[in-house]
């Protein structure tokens, strides 16, 4: 099953530093999605960007987690040349995860 048929995401970005939340549509579904997305399977899986530690945090009040990658958009918004400077895209991108 892909994440993104339990959970949807929203990102921010500070520098060089990008955040990625999923938020299960489903109560239920919370723990399903923290069993199966750790910090180092979402490091794996933007291997190809993340240079840096991957850092989760869990909010099982509101059915999220938080995913802090340091080093994830190449320098950050103002040096970056990647057309995706603020890394909106990558909560696209984490959806796409099969669990």
């Amino acid at each position: 099953m892909k994440l993104r048929e339990i959970a949807h995401s929203r990102t921010g970005d500070k520098g060089n530093t990008s955040n990625i939340s999923l938020i299960a549509y489903r109560a239920e579904d919370f723990e399903k999605i923290k069993a199966a997305v750790t910090a180092e399977k979402v490091k794996a899986w933007f291997a190809d960007i993340v240079t840096g530690d991957v850092v989760r945090y869990e909010l099982p009040a509101i059915g999220a987690l938080n995913f802090v990658m340091y080093g994830a958009l190449g320098g950050g918004v103002t040096r970056s040349l990647a057309l995706d400077m603020h890394g909106k895209g990558l909560s696209a991108a984490i959806l796409d995860m099969d669990i």
